[in-house]
């Protein structure tokens, strides 16, 4: 079956060429693994998501799940590839061995799930949300909780999900109402009511543990009087075995645009006040145990965003070379000049090169931010850790929310490359583009992502994080100038980045005066970096691409411009550094270009939007 996933070179190349990551396996953490580990990894994703999932996803969003006998059941093809998905270890990757994971570089891990949500991002929903909140009881359980819970939900008997939403309470998290009630034991009554719970309740495992956000009697009001607990859809004996059920029932499942395959639960807990949670961590503490996982799956929603746009992509690639329509535009006027491909007409390349470019882009970007979490675990010095660190708090905001932002916009050309057929079901990119966009709301709607960056992220250690990016990216600069044949992007990729700066020095100043200016502002602002630094990912790796194709010609003995191109046509190699080097000069042609008139329209600091009356908004 063919890989309509992810593209294998690409992959490779940020992993190998750009990254380098079979270098962390000269570090004692690493040391185990090797390259050739790697590849047999990478490849056993590879055909478990084509072979396995991929089949799946179409009726998984079709069948969807449905409550019955007061239980969620899930699409019937799930439990073959659950199965298989956990024997093969997928969902511990990157755990240490001694918990029953494999010790992987957590790039590896997202490497592989790249290509799983690629597959099915609905069913893969289930082992990301076991992950994270197996994660915390690994950090924050006791010993009886880790062994009494983490282990299973890491080796995939039980999953877990992550209980935050309320009906009152979204965003704000402050306002929740579900309340704990300590008991002589110890353990606390758990009582209330939580929304849009995804995996809440199915079928797949015998037992589902939720960390739960509540309220302890008398506790302090808004988010510094919130605890988190663990509440397991089946009690738990002391000799491991399941006990009763837990006063954990499922309201009802929501009827959603996409993600059919992930049930969305209403989740009521105490019911008949039976429901039975154990704290997790401090009392009080809650918020800062879950933003742990809130982190992990806002980077997750960054890697769905990235899977789903990528096989937008490459469906939309292949219908364009195999579609038949029109004649070339030089033979426009001739009404016998043989159809071509829609991959030759001009505004479909410039379509695909749009797709491409992002997609790409945001391959390096996400990569690049789970490298950082990798170089603390193996750094010794605690500068460069605190360095990896900052990049990773940084950048993170920006992978789930730029991420997510154009990700959907790849699907959406991707339909529009398919024409009419892609709006009819007759092929997949409908769904994609319904999966997708969920994927800019939870986990933080994308206007609270761009608040934390311009809130929080900008100002981390007294902008010493930030400064240490526009560092980082200065030096690249730097290092290239003198490239001829990348003097445009890298002259682009400069103006981008003063834009930015300049735009974070004004809110700097205009936030003091007037802090509606940065907080109006905060999304537009988001955009901008998020172009900057995809742009410096694509740039970046158009100098590697630039060196190792001029080594290929010097090998071969390309010296003329068509013996150059002769060999690009000919060698896969040539072809792939030669299209590194065109996306960077496409997307900083058409996206870096637009800098500062974006920064412009920021500090122009117009309030039209805020001095606009509320019944202006329409007349009736």
């Amino acid at each position: 079956m063919a890989n309509l996933l992810v593209d294998d070179r690409d992959l490779e190349f940020v992993l190998y060429e750009q990254l380098k990551i079979d270098e962390f396996c000269e570090h004692e953490l690493f040391q185990e693994h090797s390259k050739e580990i790697f590849d047999m990894v990478l490849n056993e994703a590879r055909k478990l998501a084509v072979n396995e999932i991929m089949p799946t996803n179409i009726p998984g969003d079709r069948e969807g799940c449905v409550i019955k006998d007061k239980d969620v059941k899930v699409p019937e093809s799930y439990h073959k590839i659950w199965k298989l998905f956990v024997e093969g270890g997928w969902l511990a990757i990157s755990e240490p061995p001694e918990i029953g994971g494999q010790g992987m570089p957590s790039i590896m891990g997202i490497a592989c799930n790249e290509y799983f949500i690629a597959a099915n991002m609905a069913f893969i929903m289930f082992p990301g949300l076991t992950h994270g909140s197996a994660g915390l009881i690994e950090e924050y359980g006791t010993p009886e909780q880790k062994e009494k819970y983490m282990e299973r939900m890491f080796s995939g008997e039980w999953t877990g999900t992550m209980c935050l939403t309320e009906p009152q309470a979204g965003t704000d998290v402050g306002a929740i109402k579900t309340t704990a009630k300590k008991n002589p034991d110890g353990t606390y009554s758990i009582t209330g009511s939580k929304i849009f719970i995804s995996a809440g309740s199915h079928d797949l495992t015998d037992n589902i543990i939720h960390p739960v956000l509540a309220r302890i009697e008398g506790a302090p009001e808004g988010t510094k009087g919130i605890s988190i607990f663990i509440v397991p859809k089946y009690r738990v004996n002391d000799d491991g075995s399941l006990g009763e059920f837990n006063d954990v029932n499922v309201g009802t499942i929501e009827h959603k645009m996409g993600i059919h395959g992930s049930p969305t639960c209403v989740l009521n807990f105490g019911e008949d006040g039976k429901c039975i949670g154990e704290l997790l961590g401090e009392e009080n503490k809650g918020m800062r145990v879950m933003f742990q996982m809130m982190n992990e799956a806002r980077i997750g929603v960054g890697l769905q965003a990235l899977g789903v746009g990528s096989t937008s992509y490459l469906h939309g690639l292949k219908y364009a070379k195999e579609r038949i329509q029109g004649p070339d535009i030089r033979n426009f006027g001739n009404a016998s000049a043989p159809k071509v491909p829609i991959i030759q007409h001009p505004d479909v390349r410039r379509m695909l090169m749009f797709m491409k470019s992002v997609t790409e882009g945001l391959r390096s970007l996400l990569y690049f931010a789970i490298y950082c979490v990798d170089k603390v675990k193996i750094s010794t010095d605690e500068k460069e850790k605190e360095k990896w660190q900052g990049f990773l708090e940084l950048l993170t905001p920006i992978v789930k929310s730029y991420g997510s932002d154009m990700a959907f916009r790849v699907s959406e050309v991707a339909m529009q490359v398919h024409g009419g057929y892609g709006y009819t079901m007759e092929y997949p990119i409908d769904q994609f583009m319904r999966d997708l966009k969920i994927t800019s709301i939870y986990e933080g709607a994308n206007g609270i992502q761009a608040l934390d960056l311009i809130g929080r992220k900008l100002g981390m250690k007294k902008g010493k994080v930030f400064m240490g990016l526009v560092k980082e990216i200065n030096s690249l600069i730097d290092k290239e100038s003198g490239n001829e044949a990348l003097s445009a992007p890298i002259a682009s990729l400069k103006e981008s980045l003063n834009a930015v700066s300049e735009v974070a020095m004004f809110f700097g100043t205009k936030g003091l005066e007037d802090f509606e200016i940065p907080v109006l502002y905060a999304a537009p602002f988001l955009e901008l970096m998020g172009d900057m630094v995809v742009g410096w990912q694509l740039i970046w790796q158009a100098t590697i691409a630039h060196k190792k194709l001029d080594a290929l010609f010097s090998e071969k003995g390309a010296n003329t411009p068509e013996e150059q191109q002769a060999l690009i046509n000919d060698n896969r190699n040539a072809a792939y550094y030669s299209g590194k080097i065109h996306v960077a000069k496409f997307f900083a042609n058409m996206i870096l270009t637009l800098s500062p008139g974006k920064a412009q329209v920021i500090k122009n600091a117009s309030k039209a939007a805020l001095e606009i009356s509320e019944v202006s908004f329409a007349s009736a």
